[in-house]
């Protein structure tokens, strides 16, 4: 045997056939940090022995001198060596076979049960080994998971073993909206072949909702080996959730090869409506139904779109028509307009729906619902102004004549104005605090060019509380005389979509054109036109800006709209803002560093000037509650459930001075509602705290104080279709409500089709290929997997071994015999 196989062996090294490289090394610290100690310490240990022999023992001859010097330098050399913690260095070279990734797609939309040609379900069964799903009652058998299920447990031509021949294998699933599920292959630990019934009786379709670019970004987190070939996706690709599939893919830096698993095309029609969720009593709002087809071409369907306002108690209202038409269905897509002004105020349910027609798979994607709310209130306005401006004015005369807003909506602070003026006058706020209750009422707050020194810290920290809080709008105006570096000193300053200079000057050596950025086009106030070119040619109506407010940077949480065309921030390459938005909180803040928009008024009059600022102060001051109802507003986490779900309530409740509502002021110490089912589905599941009322389709429910002004509580829901959940005002007496909808088919069902179109991009995008159920089988020979050297290294510790404590037992041993044979003492 060779000797250093023998050696490697006894100190530990099981593997010493597959050696590549041996090597040593010392591993303790102070000689790894300092080698050079180790061969000043060898030196001095081999020159002490030399010495000791030489000239301080009795001369028994050369040869025996020589020997005992060489064995008692030997001894101190490896002494000096243990201490140095030395190892043996293995290097092995293996070559295993690439590994492939297994993706099954468990969601529920794997259970749907494809009414496919007979042809095809012959090419199936040909493929999958099931029998052929012909049944003469129209009854279906076979799902898609069944399908691939026998696809990888067949008996002949075994797909899963096939792979295994090839490659190493990984199995996972996706059925939930965080990640992927490692499946298991193996029957047991200690066994490496893959059990395919193993395998196929964890192939479930519990998932809810297909989230595979989460699970294909979870993969690439995983990926740490240098040597996976691919990773193989079995699904329908329906993505309804999670991050987009294609970008997931690329990080994964692999192909993949897409296994497609239900129809590309068959007979559906899905219906889509679009609603604003707030809409003004008796003002016009345009309601979109999309319609979306595949095979059939040439068929007409008639669209029929109704509003059913949702009534308190046990009163009910018919669904009234909005309008009815019929649309011959020549492309993909088309889309409806419906024109809808309602005449009450109160809660909607509108319905958009289409008969199914001749040979749909999927039927419950015919018809589509969306709540609004309808409000005769009107938006606050609130206009903080150091002096009359043009911007002022324009401002102040656009939302006097805007129905949302009118003669009742728009007050200022004008700092200029005649004491007496704003006494007299409704229009004048006497001051820029004044209660809370009347400031927080507000829903947008304009604060064009203040000095510093009109800013109270109260004020401060109010419009921060009422952005913040709130859900309040702010826009900042930024004039010639002061400019936004007043407000560095002031609370405000953290809230703004930029960073403000304090000691930043006005900007104006020559006039300039502000240029759209490409994030514009996301925001509704920026479309000044009906289409690309007319909003640019809009926007051009400001050129040339003789002048702007700079600032130091733009905060990072921002994102700018407008900018100049040339100058750039302190970093020199961020191009200064002219227009800037943030949240912050709950709310939104807007910048901007001019005040002169009423430029767009020229040649077109208030056209593009009412409507960007129209636009603006819908969008702050509609996504909450208007006035005061913001004191006390009652939410749900989602507006969507399933079956099954549990749904999170929320009060956010304040008192009439807008102060937190503590629960020891109440008289049961919470806040109680009641939740009221759609008719008499299955009832909700209340807490141990929310025990059921007598009537079958109304529950009672305590929401206890979370904190200060906030009140939660959680209930599970199964009856499908509308709930609504009232809670009781406790300051006015009124009873505040809120709708949410429960679905009893998942979002895995709206889809009846298998997503060629990403499937194709996937593989297309990663240098993989796309399969069906009956290319499968060409998979195992196509995968380009290369078997590559992995290179292992084991590091073997010498200095506490048995062979070493032997060999050094030895020379301790041979030294004193030999000692005692030349009668040295």
């Amino acid at each position: 045997m060779n000797p250093l196989g023998w050696f490697a062996r006894q100190v530990g090294a099981s593997r010493v056939g597959a050696v590549d490289h041996v090597g040593i090394s010392l591993t303790a610290a102070w000689s790894q940090a300092h080698a050079w100690l180790v061969v000043v310490l060898v030196a001095l240990a081999i020159a002490g022995a030399i010495w000791f022999y030489v000239r301080m023992q009795p001369r028994r001859g050369a040869k025996a001198s020589i020997a005992l010097a060489a064995m008692r330098a030997v001894l101190l050399v490896l002494l000096v060596l243990l201490a140095a913690e030395p190892a043996l260095v293995l290097k092995y070279v293996s070559h295993p076979r690439p590994l492939v990734w297994l993706l099954f797609d468990g969601t529920d939309s794997m259970a749907i049960k494809d009414d496919l040609p007979e042809a095809e379900r012959k090419r199936l069964a040909e493929a999958t080994g099931l029998p052929a799903d012909t049944s003469p009652e129209g009854v279906l058998h076979w799902s898609r998971i069944d399908y691939v299920q026998a696809l990888f447990t067949k008996e002949s031509n075994n797909l899963l073993e096939r792979l295994e021949e090839r490659f190493r294998l990984k199995a996972f699933r996706f059925d939930r909206s965080d990640g992927a599920t490692s499946l298991d292959l193996a029957t047991s630990p200690t066994d490496e072949r893959v059990d395919r019934r193993k395998l196929a009786a964890q192939l479930t379709t519990a998932g809810q909702v297909t989230s595979l670019g989460t699970a294909l970004a979870d993969l690439a987190q995983r990926h740490a080996s240098s040597n996976l070939a691919g990773v193989v996706v079995v699904s329908d690709f329906d993505q309804n959730a999670g991050v987009p599939a294609a970008a997931a893919a690329k990080q994964l830096g692999v192909p993949l090869y897409t296994l497609g698993v239900g129809p590309a095309t068959t007979v559906d029609l899905t219906v889509e409506l679009q609603a604003p969720l707030l809409m003004k009593k008796s003002e016009r709002s345009s309601l979109a139904v999309t319609l979306r087809q595949t095979a059939l071409d040439g068929r007409s369907a008639r669209v029929r779109l109704t509003a059913e306002r949702l009534a308190d108690g046990d009163e009910k209202t018919a669904p009234a028509v909005i309008g009815e038409r019929t649309v011959t269905l020549n492309a993909p897509a088309a889309v409806l307009d419906f024109p809808y002004a309602p005449s009450e105020v109160g809660r909607y349910l509108l319905a958009a729906e289409v008969e199914p027609l001749e040979a749909e798979v999927v039927v419950d994607n015919n018809r589509s619902t969306r709540e609004t709310s309808v409000r005769d209130d009107f938006l606050r306005l609130l206009f903080v102004e150091n002096e009359p401006t043009w911007e002022w004015r324009f401002i102040k005369e656009v939302f006097y004549r805007d129905r949302l807003v009118g003669m009742r909506g728009f007050r200022t602070f004008l700092r200029s104005a005649d004491p007496k003026v704003r006494q007299t006058n409704e229009l004048f706020l006497g001051t820029m605090t004044p209660a809370r209750s009347e400031f927080f009422a507000n829903d947008v707050i304009f604060l064009g060019d203040m000095p510093a020194a009109t800013l109270s810290s109260r004020f401060a920290e109010m419009v921060k509380e009422f952005v913040s809080t709130f859900g309040g709008g702010l826009v900042i105006l930024s004039g010639p005389t002061f400019g936004p570096g007043q407000l560095a000193s002031t609370p405000l300053a953290d809230m703004l979509p930029v960073v403000v200079d304090a000691d930043a000057r006005l900007r104006d050596a020559r006039p300039f054109a502000p240029r759209l950025t490409s994030l514009a086009a996301q925001y509704d106030f920026m479309q000044l036109g009906a289409n690309d070119a007319e909003n640019h040619k809009a926007w051009a109506l400001l050129d040339p800006l003789p002048w702007y407010q700079g600032v130091a940077r733009v905060h990072p949480l921002a994102t700018v709209l407008l900018e100049h065309p040339s100058d750039t921030c302190l970093d020199g390459r961020t191009r200064q803002p002219l227009v800037a938005v943030r949240r912050y909180g709950r709310g939104e803040v807007i910048y901007l560093a001019f005040d002169e928009t009423w430029r767009l008024r020229r040649m077109h009059g208030e056209t593009y000037y009412r409507q960007f600022w129209g636009q603006m102060i819908h969008r702050l001051g509609l996504s909450h509650a208007l006035g005061s109802q913001k004191r006390f507003v009652i939410r749900t986490d989602r507006q969507q459930y399933q079956a099954g779900d549990t749904v999170l309530a929320t009060v956010e409740a304040y008192d009439e001075n807008f102060e937190p509502l503590q629960a020891d002021k109440l008289t049961e110490h919470k806040l109680v509602g009641e939740l009221t089912l759609p008719g008499k589905g299955q009832p909700a599941a209340p807490s141990t705290e929310n025990p059921p009322s007598d009537s079958p389709d109304r529950h009672t429910l305590a929401l206890g104080q979370l904190r200060p002004g906030v009140f939660e509580a959680q209930v599970r829901v199964f009856a499908a279709g509308e709930h609504r959940l009232k809670v009781k005002d406790p300051v006015t007496r009124d009873t505040v409500e809120v709708e949410f909808q429960v679905a009893s088919v998942s979002a895995e069902r709206r889809a009846a089709v298998r997503n060629a179109a990403l499937e194709e991009e996937l593989a297309a995008s990663t240098g993989g290929k796309m399969y069906d159920l009956t290319t499968a089988q060409r998979l195992p020979d196509e995968i380009r997997g290369v078997a590559k050297s992995e290179s292992t290294i084991d590091v073997v510790p010498l200095w506490d071994t048995w062979p070493m404590f032997t060999l050094v037992a030895v020379l301790m041993l041979a030294e004193w015999l030999l000692r005692k044979l030349v009668n040295l003492p």
